[in-house]
């Protein structure tokens, strides 16, 4: 029987696309017993946005949320992270021993899987990572970016924007994501992912990209997609008939919409396809039950409040209308019916109570956050009327930067800056004079090569240079380590890992540990007195215990130091 590996991203992506990252390590720590016999090969339970925001919400320690999890599924599970090559977590680029130090300790805490990817899918950010992840002993799963080429609305606005005849371009073909992952292959990546942030990878083009990527590497191929146009589902299904090794799963109550597919309706699709996932079924029942209640509890933050039908998919028969729709989407994905594929893979979604797809974001080719984050920068400004300008700017904002995929940060890099151009028009200014300083160093080429050249007329319009001119880590100045006399005299960070919270998280991190550490003196005040308080109390309780003979005999040896009339006057004499 054929095998399929299930990597679940529930605890960190599935949480973070649908959620905002507001999972609690109390609610986590709900379902890990739970997890410890659901047997997935893996579980994406760090990176991301998760340091940050349980820091910056939760005021909750990064590296104990890890340690916690891996304390509980070590050797049951391969945890993985997600982190962004030489950036790390952030936009900047890092030196080497930042790479390193960082990710020593992410294996050394309880990271089997490091899932690295570059925003600009220069595989030259992902080299240092790649290294020391091999030589602490982690596996590097190395992530291409999936993207489209820009879609221009019309020839006659591209003119118009760009002052130029339209480029006859195909930047992201088949042979583009071949060359790249033939590249990570070389530099050591024990996996190889097609990263599908905004779910733009329909059936066809994932179908193409896992046959080239099996025949020409030897190493496992993980498919990793998301709902949001639509199109994940099918192409989850399309990616397992074509041989991939490893797919990336929510549990049902946290997938769909934003997130990726349904591990239960992957597994549906499994049995019939005779494949094992070595999945334990009756544990991911009780998981998804669970994280119901969990996400009753995280409602604030939940934009659909759109349940997932209750459905025991391992005692539970479908109705042979939707056993059917199975079926037919099994011989669709074989003999690659796109059309057909997608109309019944939407009604099993519908049938489940999945949201729609979203036809703005598909239309976009976006991601859903890069939508939705530009709208919410022009409500603030109040220019909500821009957004469809700012969205016909994309494509030429993001050719003119060298096309960099749209994932985080450079989706938000290109839509803050077609945003920009939007309101130069709406002011009547040139395009261009409004920018921000994270798109200057994309087209200076500070965060590295993007996919086409920049011509270097823009780059000096933009950054005042014309030649390329990478970030130098020698510029790098470490985030300062202050001591607080205050409190001791002791210093924020207090050790490796809190001086790596300080060094990618500067703001977010100080405000936590400075928080953590004054409630740590306070605690310690508040200790100190309790114990003075018992004392006397115990005093007190002896003293009032003796006879007058007694007392006047021990106050004679000099057992007691003076006399005193009440005991909250012996109190205050005492605290003095």
């Amino acid at each position: 029987m054929r095998t399929l590996k299930i990597r679940d991203l529930t605890l960190r992506d599935g949480q973070q696309s649908l959620f905002a990252t507001r999972m609690t390590q109390e609610q986590i720590e709900r379902l890990l017993p739970l997890y410890k016999e659901a047997n997935f090969y893996a579980m994406e339970v760090w990176g991301g946005a998760v340091p940050d925001s349980i820091m910056r919400y939760l005021n909750e320690d990064p590296w104990y949320r890890l340690e916690s999890i891996y304390k509980e599924l070590g050797g049951v599970s391969l945890l993985t992270a997600l982190s962004r090559g030489r950036n790390l977590f952030g936009y900047n680029p890092y030196p080497d021993d930042v790479i390193e130090g960082f990710n020593r300790l992410a294996i050394q805490s309880g990271i089997g899987i490091m899932r690295i990817f570059d925003a600009l899918n220069d595989t030259d950010n992902m080299r240092a990572t790649v290294k020391y992840v091999k030589e602490n002993g982690g596996l590097a799963d190395c992530a291409l970016c999936y993207t489209v080429d820009p879609h221009f609305s019309t020839y006659s606005k591209l003119k118009a924007l760009l002052h130029a005849k339209m480029l006859n371009y195909h930047i992201f073909t088949n042979e583009y994501f071949l060359e790249k992952a033939m590249q990570m292959v070389e530099m050591g990546a024990d996996i190889i992912s097609i990263k599908d942030m905004a779910g733009l990878i329909n059936p066809s083009r994932t179908g193409e990209l896992i046959r080239l990527l099996k025949k020409n590497t030897n190493v496992p191929i993980d498919f990793h997609t998301h709902c949001t146009p639509g199109y994940g589902l099918a192409s989850v299904l399309v990616a397992i008939m074509n041989g991939v090794d490893i797919v990336d799963t929510n549990m049902m109550n946290f997938a769909g919409g934003t997130a990726a597919p349904a591990f239960e309706i992957i597994q549906l699709f499994c049995n019939k396809l005779g494949i094992d996932t070595g999945v334990n079924g009756a544990s991911v029942v009780k998981i998804n039950n669970e994280l119901k209640t969990i996400r009753e509890e995280l409602a604030e933050f939940d934009d659909t409040k759109l349940f997932p039908r209750q459905f025991d998919f391992t005692t539970e028969k479908l109705s042979p209308e939707i056993d059917l729709l199975f079926t037919l989407a099994i011989e669709y994905a074989k003999y690659d019916k796109e059309t057909e594929l997608l109309e019944v893979c939407h009604e099993i979604e519908s049938w489940f109570n999945f949201p729609e797809a979203e036809e703005k974001i598909k239309k976009a080719e976006m991601p859903g956050g890069m939508y939705s984050n530009m709208l919410a920068q022009l409500k603030q400004l109040k220019l909500e009327k821009l957004l469809p300008k700012a969205l016909e700017l994309i494509p030429m904002v993001r050719l003119a930067s060298g096309c960099p995929p749209l994932v985080t940060p450079t989706s938000q890099i290109v839509g803050v800056q077609a945003v920009n151009c939007a309101m130069d028009q709406e002011k009547g200014l040139p395009l261009y004079t409004t920018k921000s300083i994270q798109y200057v160093n994309l087209v200076k080429g500070v965060y590295g090569k993007t996919p086409v050249q920049i011509d270097p007329e823009f780059r000096y319009k933009i950054a005042g240079v014309r030649e390329e001119t990478p970030y130098n880590t020698k510029f790098y100045k470490k985030q300062e380590n202050p001591v607080f006399e205050e409190y001791g005299g002791v210093s924020l960070a207090k050790n490796e890992k809190e001086s790596l919270l300080l060094e990618l998280f500067p703001q977010i991190a100080y405000n936590f540990l400075k928080t953590n550490l004054e409630t740590k003196y306070l605690d310690e005040i508040h200790r100190v007195e309790e114990e003075k308080q018992r004392k006397f109390d115990e005093i007190k309780s002896q003293y009032e215990a003796l006879t007058a003979e007694e007392k006047e005999q021990r106050l004679h040896d000099g057992l007691y130091s003076y006399p005193w009339t009440t005991w909250e006057e012996e109190m205050t004499i005492g605290h003095s």
